[in-house]
């Protein structure tokens, strides 16, 4: 019995957060990567990105709750995400036409488009600010547990409850989707193999025909996308705070080259194991052990590696070691 609440802990403070965790994590990696793979920078911008479409799609959260429209026990958000990623799209695309088109076309160096994009995510983040403010916003409505922990406890006679927010149960769901989706879009179709190759070699890809506009354009939207979901999930599942997402950007990259910048395989491979390993070092061990272990050998403290403020550097830990020891990734993306 003691096992099976050890088990149950780790499933609750483990295995859930962490899964949701990392499905946010992958689907902002696949933005970065993509990006880079295809534009071929590392575009700042991305973790702002993602705090502007999950801003928008709470405007549209507030004004679809003011008019009496509801998704029932699912969050409202969700029926506001298509609208905030047709608006992120739009920004982004303006941002390119007005900022990074100029540089495209004199060929700028991969240095000259980091600094653009600092730039732009000042920017971003600023205009996040101004409009919707610095506060904390829970915006994540409906039904709140799709198992709660006394409910669990009452059916199976365990000590330890095993709690799942439906937040975090849609996050994993939606997720899963938008990658299976965009996996065979970029396999299957027209446009996501002029965009595979383009990113393989740009000149044979100019030669073929291809249309390097067209393959910007989609390249930017289906990033906006990627980023206003990932946001829109963490938001739900976490609260919404703008500052935050700025930090975010570092797990988000460290992701991306853990798994292999330019694989979307590695992307998503990345935001699991970073996750896993953030909360896995993270995690005040000592309710686990209760259960396993008695009581003469029970450590004094709470059994905890770092604590949840360094959670982040783990992140950069993991980078750093990935940079100097295989700097392609696990999957054998492009080199940093």
């Amino acid at each position: 019995m003691d096992f099976a609440n050890a088990i149950v802990a780790l499933l609750n403070f483990v295995f859930v957060p962490a899964t949701a965790y990392g499905a946010q994590l992958a689907l902002g990696a696949l933005g970065v990567t993509l990006i880079y793979s295809i534009l071929r920078f590392s575009n700042f911008a991305h973790g702002d990105t993602m705090a502007f479409g999950t801003m928008v799609a709470i405007l549209f959260t507030w004004g679809f709750q003011s008019l009496g429209i509801s998704a029932g026990p699912l969050p409202t958000a969700l029926l506001a995400l298509p609208f905030a990623i047709a608006v992120t799209a739009g920004f982004v695309l303006g941002t390119d036409r007005v900022v990074y088109r100029f540089y495209r076309r004199q060929r700028a160096a991969p240095a000259i488009y980091i600094i653009v994009s600092l730039g732009v995510m000042f920017i971003m983040n600023g205009l996040v600010r101004l409009i919707i403010g610095v506060k904390d916003i829970d915006f994540a409505d409906g039904g709140r547990f799709l198992i709660s922990a006394g409910e669990f406890k009452e059916r199976t006679g365990l000590a330890e409850g095993l709690a799942i927010k439906s937040t975090a149960a849609v996050t994993v769901v939606c997720a899963f989707i938008v990658m299976a989706w965009l996996f065979w879009f970029l396999q299957n179709t027209r446009t996501g193999k002029s965009m595979r190759a383009f990113s393989d070699n740009e000149d044979l890809a100019l030669l073929s025909g291809i249309n390097p506009d067209r393959v910007v354009r989609v390249t930017w939207v289906i990033a906006a996308g990627l980023a206003t979901i990932a946001g829109v999930l963490y938001g739900l599942d976490k609260g919404f705070k703008p500052f935050v997402y700025f930090q975010l950007l570092l797990p988000i990259f460290a992701s991306a080259v853990v798994g292999g910048l330019g694989s979307p395989k590695g992307a998503v491979a990345g935001g699991f194991i970073i996750a896993y390993s953030e909360v896995l070092v993270t995690y005040a061990w000592k309710k686990v052990l209760g259960y396993l272990l008695p009581d003469s050998m029970m450590p004094d403290g709470l059994a905890q590696l770092l604590g949840t403020d360094y959670k982040f550097a783990v992140s950069f830990a993991i980078l750093i070691i990935v940079l100097l020891f295989r700097p392609t990734g696990l999957f054998k993306g492009k080199s940093v």
